[in-house]
Protein backbone atom coordinates (compact mmCIF):
# COMPACT_ATOMS: atom_id res chain seq x y z
CA UNK A 1 0.00 0.00 0.00
CA UNK A 2 1.58 3.48 -1.20
CA UNK A 3 1.84 6.34 0.92
CA UNK A 4 -0.91 8.33 0.31
CA UNK A 5 -0.39 12.11 -1.45
CA UNK A 6 -1.81 13.81 1.60
CA UNK A 7 0.69 11.81 3.81
CA UNK A 8 2.52 14.81 4.57
CA UNK A 9 -0.08 16.76 5.69
CA UNK A 10 -1.75 14.10 7.77
CA UNK A 11 2.00 13.82 9.40
CA UNK A 12 2.35 17.04 10.35
CA UNK A 13 -0.88 17.69 12.00
CA UNK A 14 -0.55 14.79 13.83
CA UNK A 15 3.31 14.80 15.32
CA UNK A 16 4.14 18.55 13.70
CA UNK A 17 7.44 17.05 11.62
CA UNK A 18 8.00 18.09 8.10
CA UNK A 19 8.42 14.98 5.54
CA UNK A 20 10.88 15.52 3.04
CA UNK A 21 11.43 11.77 1.94
CA UNK A 22 10.39 8.51 2.10
CA UNK A 23 11.69 5.54 0.89
CA UNK A 24 10.11 1.57 1.00
CA UNK A 25 12.20 -0.87 3.47
CA UNK A 26 12.16 -4.62 3.29
CA UNK A 27 11.03 -7.21 5.92
CA UNK A 28 6.93 -7.20 6.03
CA UNK A 29 5.05 -9.65 4.58
CA UNK A 30 0.84 -8.36 5.87
CA UNK A 31 2.05 -4.25 5.42
CA UNK A 32 4.01 -2.11 3.58
CA UNK A 33 7.37 -0.11 4.86
CA UNK A 34 8.94 2.74 4.87
CA UNK A 35 11.31 4.69 5.99
CA UNK A 36 10.46 8.21 6.65
CA UNK A 37 12.83 11.53 6.41
CA UNK A 38 12.58 14.33 8.29
CA UNK A 39 13.34 18.07 7.62
CA UNK A 40 15.33 17.73 10.94
CA UNK A 41 17.40 15.38 10.13
CA UNK A 42 15.36 12.56 11.55
CA UNK A 43 14.04 9.54 10.21
CA UNK A 44 10.73 7.80 11.59
CA UNK A 45 9.50 4.12 10.50
CA UNK A 46 5.67 3.51 8.76
CA UNK A 47 3.68 0.60 8.24
CA UNK A 48 0.44 1.67 5.88
CA UNK A 49 -2.53 -0.96 4.20
CA UNK A 50 -6.00 -0.50 3.88
CA UNK A 51 -7.88 1.40 5.49
CA UNK A 52 -9.84 -1.60 6.83
CA UNK A 53 -6.56 -3.36 8.49
CA UNK A 54 -6.67 -0.03 10.76
CA UNK A 55 -8.15 -2.30 13.60
CA UNK A 56 -4.53 -4.80 12.97
CA UNK A 57 -2.58 -1.65 13.19
CA UNK A 58 -4.56 -0.76 16.37
CA UNK A 59 -3.79 -3.70 17.90
CA UNK A 60 0.21 -4.11 17.45
CA UNK A 61 0.20 -0.18 19.35
CA UNK A 62 -1.38 -1.32 21.80
CA UNK A 63 0.39 -4.55 21.96
CA UNK A 64 3.61 -2.14 21.74
CA UNK A 65 2.39 0.49 24.53
CA UNK A 66 1.75 -3.00 27.27
CA UNK A 67 5.47 -4.55 26.27
CA UNK A 68 6.87 -0.73 26.64
CA UNK A 69 5.53 -0.18 29.86
CA UNK A 70 6.06 -3.90 30.93
CA UNK A 71 9.80 -3.65 30.10
CA UNK A 72 10.31 -0.56 32.47
CA UNK A 73 14.22 -0.38 32.90
CA UNK A 74 15.42 -3.68 32.92
CA UNK A 75 13.58 -4.97 30.08
CA UNK A 76 14.09 -4.45 26.25
CA UNK A 77 13.41 -1.63 24.47
CA UNK A 78 10.38 -1.82 22.44
CA UNK A 79 9.17 0.72 19.66
CA UNK A 80 6.28 3.05 21.57
CA UNK A 81 4.26 4.01 18.75
CA UNK A 82 3.83 7.69 17.39
CA UNK A 83 0.76 7.83 15.65
CA UNK A 84 -1.99 5.52 14.29
CA UNK A 85 -4.84 6.61 11.86
CA UNK A 86 -5.92 6.50 8.65
CA UNK A 87 -4.43 8.97 5.92
CA UNK A 88 -6.40 9.16 2.90
CA UNK A 89 -7.29 5.35 2.36
CA UNK A 90 -4.41 4.17 3.82
CA UNK A 91 -4.37 3.04 7.78
CA UNK A 92 -0.40 4.22 8.88
CA UNK A 93 1.25 3.40 11.97
CA UNK A 94 4.05 5.59 12.75
CA UNK A 95 7.07 4.59 14.91
CA UNK A 96 10.49 5.71 15.76
CA UNK A 97 13.26 4.40 13.45
CA UNK A 98 15.76 1.55 14.64
CA UNK A 99 19.23 0.86 13.41
CA UNK A 100 19.20 -2.84 13.82
CA UNK A 101 21.20 -5.61 13.52
CA UNK A 102 20.78 -9.48 13.75
CA UNK A 103 24.28 -10.12 13.93
CA UNK A 104 24.86 -13.89 15.48
CA UNK A 105 28.44 -14.31 15.14
CA UNK A 106 30.37 -15.10 18.73
CA UNK A 107 30.92 -11.05 19.18
CA UNK A 108 27.32 -10.41 19.43
CA UNK A 109 26.06 -13.47 22.02
CA UNK A 110 26.56 -10.69 25.36
CA UNK A 111 23.90 -8.71 23.36
CA UNK A 112 21.67 -11.50 23.07
CA UNK A 113 21.98 -13.12 26.47
CA UNK A 114 21.57 -9.58 27.73
CA UNK A 115 18.18 -9.95 25.35
CA UNK A 116 17.16 -13.03 27.36
CA UNK A 117 17.69 -11.66 31.03
CA UNK A 118 15.69 -8.37 29.70
CA UNK A 119 13.07 -10.84 28.22
CA UNK A 120 12.91 -12.79 31.74
CA UNK A 121 12.67 -9.05 33.65
CA UNK A 122 9.61 -7.83 31.40
CA UNK A 123 7.86 -11.15 32.24
CA UNK A 124 8.34 -10.73 35.87
CA UNK A 125 7.91 -7.04 36.26
CA UNK A 126 3.81 -7.96 34.21
CA UNK A 127 2.69 -9.91 37.00
CA UNK A 128 2.59 -6.84 39.51
CA UNK A 129 1.88 -3.85 36.87
CA UNK A 130 -1.27 -3.52 34.91
CA UNK A 131 -1.39 -2.36 31.25
CA UNK A 132 -2.80 1.14 30.16
CA UNK A 133 -5.27 -1.68 28.09
CA UNK A 134 -6.33 -3.49 31.18
CA UNK A 135 -8.00 -2.46 34.26
CA UNK A 136 -5.90 -4.87 36.55
CA UNK A 137 -3.63 -7.16 36.89
CA UNK A 138 -5.51 -10.61 37.94
CA UNK A 139 -5.05 -14.53 37.60
CA UNK A 140 -6.49 -14.45 34.28
CA UNK A 141 -4.98 -15.48 30.89
CA UNK A 142 -5.87 -13.47 27.74
CA UNK A 143 -6.31 -10.10 27.03
CA UNK A 144 -8.89 -7.53 27.12
CA UNK A 145 -9.79 -7.73 22.74
CA UNK A 146 -8.85 -10.02 20.41
CA UNK A 147 -6.26 -9.20 18.33
CA UNK A 148 -4.17 -11.02 15.37
CA UNK A 149 -1.15 -13.09 14.98
CA UNK A 150 -0.07 -12.82 11.85
CA UNK A 151 -3.09 -11.99 10.03
CA UNK A 152 -5.03 -14.66 11.56
CA UNK A 153 -7.50 -13.55 14.00
CA UNK A 154 -6.56 -14.20 17.96
CA UNK A 155 -8.95 -14.96 20.48
CA UNK A 156 -9.02 -13.95 23.52
CA UNK A 157 -11.08 -12.65 26.39
CA UNK A 158 -10.33 -13.88 29.66
CA UNK A 159 -10.18 -17.25 30.92
CA UNK A 160 -9.15 -18.49 35.00
CA UNK A 161 -7.16 -21.78 33.95
CA UNK A 162 -4.75 -21.56 31.58
CA UNK A 163 -5.22 -25.06 30.33
CA UNK A 164 -8.70 -24.12 29.22
CA UNK A 165 -7.86 -21.14 27.74
CA UNK A 166 -4.94 -22.76 25.30
CA UNK A 167 -7.34 -25.21 24.36
CA UNK A 168 -10.19 -23.30 23.40
CA UNK A 169 -9.13 -19.62 22.23
CA UNK A 170 -5.40 -20.82 20.77
CA UNK A 171 -5.36 -24.58 19.50
CA UNK A 172 -9.28 -25.28 19.09
CA UNK A 173 -9.87 -21.89 16.51
CA UNK A 174 -6.73 -22.63 14.70
CA UNK A 175 -7.90 -26.35 13.85
CA UNK A 176 -11.71 -25.41 13.39
CA UNK A 177 -10.48 -23.14 10.34
CA UNK A 178 -8.01 -25.65 8.87
CA UNK A 179 -10.97 -28.06 9.03
CA UNK A 180 -13.25 -26.13 7.29
CA UNK A 181 -10.88 -25.03 4.73
CA UNK A 182 -10.61 -28.68 3.86
CA UNK A 183 -7.44 -29.67 5.85
CA UNK A 184 -9.04 -31.72 8.90
CA UNK A 185 -5.93 -32.85 10.78
CA UNK A 186 -6.56 -36.58 12.27
CA UNK A 187 -7.34 -37.20 15.87
CA UNK A 188 -7.57 -33.47 16.61
CA UNK A 189 -10.51 -33.96 19.48
CA UNK A 190 -8.26 -36.32 21.15
CA UNK A 191 -5.39 -33.56 20.95
CA UNK A 192 -7.80 -31.10 22.74
CA UNK A 193 -9.07 -33.73 24.85
CA UNK A 194 -5.47 -34.26 26.64
CA UNK A 195 -4.07 -30.63 26.17
CA UNK A 196 -6.92 -29.56 28.80
CA UNK A 197 -5.57 -32.58 31.25
CA UNK A 198 -1.66 -32.44 30.46
CA UNK A 199 -1.98 -28.12 31.40
CA UNK A 200 -3.96 -29.00 34.13
CA UNK A 201 -1.55 -30.40 35.86
CA UNK A 202 0.63 -26.84 34.86
CA UNK A 203 0.36 -23.34 37.04
CA UNK A 204 1.67 -21.34 35.26
CA UNK A 205 1.72 -17.23 36.15
CA UNK A 206 -0.35 -14.88 33.56
CA UNK A 207 2.74 -13.03 32.29
CA UNK A 208 2.32 -10.94 29.90
CA UNK A 209 3.93 -12.10 26.80
CA UNK A 210 4.94 -11.05 23.22
CA UNK A 211 3.42 -13.82 21.04
CA UNK A 212 4.86 -13.51 18.35
CA UNK A 213 8.63 -14.42 19.15
CA UNK A 214 10.20 -15.75 15.89
CA UNK A 215 13.61 -14.27 15.45
CA UNK A 216 12.43 -11.91 12.58
CA UNK A 217 10.43 -10.12 15.83
CA UNK A 218 13.54 -9.17 17.63
CA UNK A 219 17.03 -7.56 17.15
CA UNK A 220 20.23 -6.36 18.25
CA UNK A 221 19.89 -2.48 17.67
CA UNK A 222 23.28 -0.68 16.44
CA UNK A 223 23.85 1.06 20.11
CA UNK A 224 24.01 -3.01 21.31
CA UNK A 225 20.42 -2.63 22.76
CA UNK A 226 18.25 -5.91 22.63
CA UNK A 227 14.61 -4.81 20.92
CA UNK A 228 11.31 -6.83 20.38
CA UNK A 229 8.33 -5.38 17.85
CA UNK A 230 5.53 -6.75 16.12
CA UNK A 231 3.58 -8.07 19.31
CA UNK A 232 0.86 -10.56 19.08
CA UNK A 233 -0.06 -9.58 22.97
CA UNK A 234 -1.85 -11.28 25.79
CA UNK A 235 -1.19 -12.85 28.81
CA UNK A 236 0.06 -16.24 29.17
CA UNK A 237 2.60 -19.02 30.13
CA UNK A 238 5.77 -17.49 29.38
CA UNK A 239 6.98 -20.47 28.18
CA UNK A 240 5.28 -19.89 25.29
CA UNK A 241 7.52 -16.95 24.02
CA UNK A 242 10.30 -19.11 24.56
CA UNK A 243 9.01 -21.93 22.52
CA UNK A 244 8.41 -19.77 19.60
CA UNK A 245 11.85 -18.43 19.91
CA UNK A 246 13.21 -22.10 19.19
CA UNK A 247 10.79 -23.23 16.68
CA UNK A 248 12.13 -21.49 13.83
CA UNK A 249 15.74 -21.08 14.53
CA UNK A 250 17.70 -17.35 14.81
CA UNK A 251 18.10 -17.16 18.54
CA UNK A 252 21.24 -18.08 19.46
CA UNK A 253 21.67 -20.13 22.45
CA UNK A 254 23.23 -17.16 24.35
CA UNK A 255 19.60 -15.87 24.69
CA UNK A 256 17.84 -18.31 26.07
CA UNK A 257 20.85 -19.28 28.85
CA UNK A 258 20.36 -15.00 29.52
CA UNK A 259 16.51 -16.08 30.25
CA UNK A 260 17.18 -19.07 32.24
CA UNK A 261 19.61 -17.36 34.30
CA UNK A 262 17.17 -14.21 35.31
CA UNK A 263 14.30 -16.75 35.83
CA UNK A 264 14.47 -20.18 35.62
CA UNK A 265 11.83 -22.10 33.30
CA UNK A 266 9.38 -24.75 35.32
CA UNK A 267 10.09 -28.38 34.87
CA UNK A 268 8.44 -30.07 31.83
CA UNK A 269 9.40 -27.01 30.06
CA UNK A 270 10.71 -29.13 27.21
CA UNK A 271 7.78 -31.12 26.55
CA UNK A 272 5.44 -28.31 26.71
CA UNK A 273 7.40 -27.14 24.07
CA UNK A 274 5.95 -28.58 20.83
CA UNK A 275 2.77 -28.40 21.96
CA UNK A 276 2.94 -24.52 22.37
CA UNK A 277 4.58 -23.97 19.20
CA UNK A 278 1.43 -26.40 16.98
CA UNK A 279 -0.30 -22.96 17.94
CA UNK A 280 2.13 -21.67 15.50
CA UNK A 281 2.83 -24.64 13.11
CA UNK A 282 -1.43 -24.53 13.05
CA UNK A 283 -1.38 -20.92 12.16
CA UNK A 284 1.20 -20.77 9.40
CA UNK A 285 -0.96 -23.55 7.83
CA UNK A 286 -4.06 -21.49 7.76
CA UNK A 287 -1.88 -18.41 6.61
CA UNK A 288 0.32 -20.39 4.05
CA UNK A 289 -1.27 -23.92 3.38
CA UNK A 290 1.16 -26.30 1.63
CA UNK A 291 3.96 -27.84 4.16
CA UNK A 292 3.16 -26.22 6.71
CA UNK A 293 -0.36 -28.78 6.86
CA UNK A 294 1.81 -31.55 7.07
CA UNK A 295 3.87 -30.54 9.58
CA UNK A 296 1.22 -29.67 11.60
CA UNK A 297 -0.79 -33.29 11.56
CA UNK A 298 3.38 -34.50 12.59
CA UNK A 299 3.57 -32.64 15.38
CA UNK A 300 -0.01 -33.63 16.26
CA UNK A 301 0.27 -37.03 15.90
CA UNK A 302 3.54 -37.18 18.28
CA UNK A 303 1.69 -34.80 20.70
CA UNK A 304 -0.54 -37.78 21.27
CA UNK A 305 1.55 -40.45 20.92
CA UNK A 306 3.45 -39.58 23.55
CA UNK A 307 0.43 -39.08 25.80
CA UNK A 308 0.82 -39.94 29.45
CA UNK A 309 4.36 -40.73 29.52
CA UNK A 310 5.66 -37.19 28.77
CA UNK A 311 6.55 -34.67 31.90
CA UNK A 312 4.00 -31.88 31.41
CA UNK A 313 4.25 -30.71 34.79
Amino acid sequence: MPLPDSFAAWLSERLGVELVGRAPVGGGSIHSAWRLDLADGRRLFAKTNGASSLPILEAEAEGLRALAEAADEAGPRVPVPLACGVAGASAVLVLPWLDLSRGRSAADEPQWRRLGAALAALHRHSLTRPCVAEDRVGAAFGWPRDNVIGSFPQRNGWQADWGRFFVQRRLAPQLEHLARSGHPLRRASLLLEHTGLWLGRHRPEPCLVHGDLWSGNAAISSDGQGVIFDPAVHRADREVDLAMARLFGGFPEAFFEGYQDAWPLSSGHRARRELYNLYHLLNHANLFGGSYVGQSQACLDALVERGEGAEWA
